[in-house]
C-alpha cells in the first residue's frame, strides 16, 4: 500500500480490542528477525508527477529528436529497442524525453478548460527519461542518445523533448513517428482456472474489435490434432473510469480483451495453443505458440506447487520512469519466477498488480512483463486497493488509490469466474478461498456469506490443504503503521473472519498490502497455540498467517514493538511457494527475489483424522444418547 490509510473508525488502546492485542506485546520475539534491507521509493506513480496539462509551447527550430528504427516488430517480436538522438540548443539538467502513444498527442483529444495552456496537451506519456540519463555531458553539449524498450501497444509512438522539468513542462521538439509492423496483433495471453476443474481460460489483448475480426484459440494436446475454440470480446470506454487521472491525462485506449474456454482437458496433460483472429477478408493473424499443463483432478494425489505473493508492480527494463525508483523489486520477482517456471504449477497474485493508479498504459506494460509466466501457468489475481479503491463507488474504503480505475481494468483484463472479485479455486489437493478486501467482509455481508460457503465446501479428505487469501491484512502484521494504531491488522479486520478460520480449520491465510514478509505462529482466538517453528503435525489447532506483500513495490518498515506471535520477519522482496507432496505432507517456503533461495520454511504433516479431531472450543455439541 502506498496511499495513506483512509479515515475510518479507530480503536483506542483502552478499547477491548486493543486490550486483547496488548496481551501479545513482550520484550522479545519468539524467533528471529533477519537483517533488514531498506527499500527505495515512496509509492508515487511516476507519471503522476508530470503536469502535462500545463505544457506551454517552446518549440525551437534548432532542436531535434530523431527515433529509429521506424518500423518495429518485423521479425514478429512484441518488443523492440529504439534509439533516440536528441539535440537541444539550450540544454538543462531537468530536460526530459517523453514517449507518447498514439504519436499524435495534440489538442485534438483535449477537453478544453481554463486549466490548459497552449498547446493543450492532455495525455500523459507512457514512459519518460531525463535527457541526461545516459550522458552526463548533455548539460554542456546539448546532445545525447537514449535507448527505450517499447512493447506493442496497438498504436504508433513519438518522442517529445521537454524543458522545465516535470512540473512546468515546455515542449521543445517532437520526433518522427514509429510503429510496429502489426500493431493490432494478439498479445500477452493470461491463463486462469475456470469454474470447472477440467477447463482453462485464456485471455489476451489485441487491437481487433469483433467488427474487424473473429477471435479464437487453436489448441490441443501437444503433438496431436488441434481444434479451435471461439473467444468473447470485451473492452471499456473512458466513461467507465470513475475519477481522475483515469478519465483525464491517464486515459489511453485499452484495446480489446478476448477470452476463450478450453474445455474437457485431460488432467496433467501438456497442451499447446496459439491465439488467432480471422479477418473478414479471409486472412488470419496469429500469435506465437504457447504451452500449458492441464490442472490435476481435485483431490488427486500428485506433486502440486503453488506460488503466492502480492504487491509486485511493474518496472521498465530500459530504466525509464525512474522517479523515486517506483517498484524497485518487481523485475527481480518476475525474473526469478520466469527462471523457476518449471518448478511450480499456478500463481496467486493477491492484489496490487501494476500500480497503474489511473494511467492505463501501464496495464499493457504489466501484462507484457508477466507474459512468460501467465502464458504458461494459471495466473490468478485478487483485488487490491490500487485496483479498486475510488471514492463513492461502492467500495469499503473511500480513497482514490486506484486513480479512478475503480476496478474496471483489472476485472476486464483478468478472468474471474464470477461477477464479484471474490471466488473459490480448486487445484488438486488445494482448496482456495480468495477474498476481495476492498469490499465489506464483516459478518452478515454478502462476501462473508460467500467466504463461509467457500470454506465449508472443502472436502478435507480429498483436498486437505485449505487456504484463505486476500489483499489487506485481515489477520496479523507487525507493520509500522498497524503498530502505531495499536491494532496490528486492518481496522475491523480479523474480528469476524477468525470465526470462519477457526470453524473450518484454515491451514494458512495469506495477505499482501504490507510490503514485507512476515510469518505468524498458528493462531486460535488471538493466541499462539503452537510453539513449533519449523514443523507442525497432528491436529489442526490454529491458522498460520503470512504477509507476503514484498512482490516488488517499495518496502514497508516493521514496528519497533515486538509481538510474541511473529515468527519470522524480512524487509526484502520475495514470494512464497507451497508444495503438496501428498495428502499428508505440505512444504512452505519463502524465497527472496534477488537470488531465488529459501530463507524461511516449515512443513505440515497430518492425516485426515487430524482434521476431524476436536480442538479448543471447535467441536460440535454432543450428548450421551445412544
Amino acid at each position: 500500500m502506498s496511499i495513506p490509510k483512509p479515515e475510518m473508525e479507530r480503536f483506542s488502546l483502552l478499547s477491548l480490542k486493543a486490550a486483547l492485542i496488548l496481551v501479545f506485546f513482550v520484550h522479545f520475539t519468539v524467533a528471529h528477525n533477519v537483517k533488514r534491507h531498506g527499500g527505495a521509493g515512496d509509492g508515487v506513480q511516476p507519471l503522476s508527477k508530470i503536469q502535462i496539462h500545463k505544457t506551454i509551447d517552446a518549440t525551437h527550430e534548432n532542436a531535434s529528436v530523431r527515433a529509429y528504427p521506424v518500423l518495429l516488430g518485423t521479425t514478429g517480436k512484441e518488443y523492440e529497442w529504439v534509439t533516440v538522438n536528441v539535440v537541444s540548443p539550450n540544454p538543462s539538467s531537468d530536460d526530459w524525453l517523453g514517449v507518447f502513444s498514439p504519436a499524435k498527442f495534440n489538442a485534438s483529444t483535449c477537453p478544453y478548460t481554463e486549466d490548459y495552456y497552449e498547446p493543450y496537451l492532455c495525455s500523459a506519456p507512457i514512459k519518460y527519461k531525463y535527457a541526461n540519463y545516459s550522458n552526463a555531458n548533455y548539460n554542456k553539449t546539448g546532445k545525447t542518445i537514449l535507448k527505450f524498450r517499447l512493447i506493442n501497444q496497438r498504436a504508433d509512438f513519438a518522442f517529445a523533448l521537454f524543458s522545465g522539468g516535470l512540473s512546468s513542462p515546455k515542449l521543445v521538439a517532437i520526433s518522427n513517428a514509429i510503429v510496429f509492423a502489426n500493431p493490432k496483433a494478439p498479445l500477452y495471453p493470461r491463463l486462469a482456472l475456470a469454474k470447472n476443474w477440467d477447463e482453462m481460460t485464456v485471455t489476451w489483448t489485441s487491437g481487433y474489435d469483433i467488427s474487424e475480426a473473429v477471435p479464437f484459440v487453436e489448441w490441443g494436446l501437444k503433438g496431436e490434432a488441434q481444434v479451435r475454440s471461439p473467444a468473447g470480446t470485451l473492452t471499456f470506454p473512458r466513461g467507465s473510469m470513475c475519477a481522475e487521472p483515469a478519465r483525464t491525462v491517464g486515459w489511453r485506449d485499452p484495446g480489446f480483451f478476448h477470452t476463450s474456454f478450453l474445455k474437457n482437458l485431460w488432467p496433467n496433460s501438456k497442451y499447446t495453443y496459439k491465439l488467432g483472429h480471422r479477418l473478414y477478408n479471409g486472412s488470419y493473424i496469429w500469435s506465437k505458440s504457447y504451452a500449458f499443463t492441464a490442472p490435476p483432478y481435485p483431490g488427486q494425489n500428485s506433486l502440486q506447487r503453488i506460488i503466492v505473493f502480492g504487491d509486485m508492480g511493474k518496472a521498465e527494463r530500459d530504466g525509464s520512469n525512474e522517479y523515486a525508483d517506483y517498484q524497485p523489486g518487481s523485475l527481480n520477482t518476475t525474473d526469478s519466477l520466469i527462471k523457476d517456471l518449471d518448478n511450480y504449477d499456478i500463481v496467486f497474485h493477491i492484489g496490487d498488480m501494476p500500480y497503474a493508479n489511473g494511467y492505463l498504459s501501464q496495464w499493457d506494460q504489466f501484462t507484457s512483463q508477466v507474459e512468460p509466466i501467465a502464458s504458461a501457468v494459471p495466473y490468478m489475481v485478487a483485488s487490491g486497493n490500487h485496483e479498486r479503491d475510488t471514492p463513492n463507488t461502492g467500495g469499503f474504503y473511500d480513497t482514490n488509490d486506484s486513480g479512478g480505475e475503480c476496478g474496471v481494468p483489472a476485472e476486464t483484463m483478468f478472468f474471474v469466474h464470477r461477477a464479484k472479485f471474490w471466488y473459490q479455486a480448486d487445484y488438486g489437493m488445494f482448496h482456495f478461498c480468495i477474498a476481495d478486501t476492498e469490499h465489506d467482509w464483516r459478518e452478515g455481508s454478502e462476501q462473508y456469506k460467500f467466504i463461509e460457503k467457500c470454506l465449508a465446501a472443502a472436502d478435507r479428505n480429498k483436498q486437505p490443504w485449505l487456504i484463505f487469501a486476500g489483499h489487506r491484512v485481515l489477520g496479523y502484521s507487525s507493520n509500522s503503521w498497524y503498530g502505531e494504531e495499536g491494532s496490528f491488522e486492518e481496522p475491523m479486520g480479523r474480528d469476524d473472519m477468525q470465526k470462519l478460520w477457526q470453524r473450518y480449520k484454515v491451514d494458512i491465510a495469506f495477505y499482501g498490502h504490507v510490503h514485507n514478509y512476515e510469518r505468524i505462529c498458528p493462531i486460535y482466538q488471538n493466541q499462539c497455540v503452537n510453539s513449533e517453528l519449523s514443523h507442525y503435525s497432528g491436529t489442526v489447532n490454529g491458522t498460520i498467517h503470512v504477509v507476503v506483500g514484498g512482490g516488488g513495490s517499495h518496502l514497508s518498515e516493521f514496528s519497533t514493538l515486538k509481538t510474541v506471535w511473529s515468527v519470522y520477519q524480512d524487509l526484502d522482496f520475495g514470494y512464497t511457494k507451497l508444495t503438496a507432496f501428498n495428502h499428508s505432507y505440505l512444504l512452505f517456503e519463502y524465497m527472496k527475489s534477488s537470488d531465488g533461495k529459501v530463507y524461511d520454511s516449515f512443513t505440515i504433516s497430518r492425516d485426515y483424522r487430524d482434521v476431524l479431531a476436536c480442538v479448543h472450543d471447535g467441536c460440535e455439541p454432543t450428548t450421551l444418547a445412544t
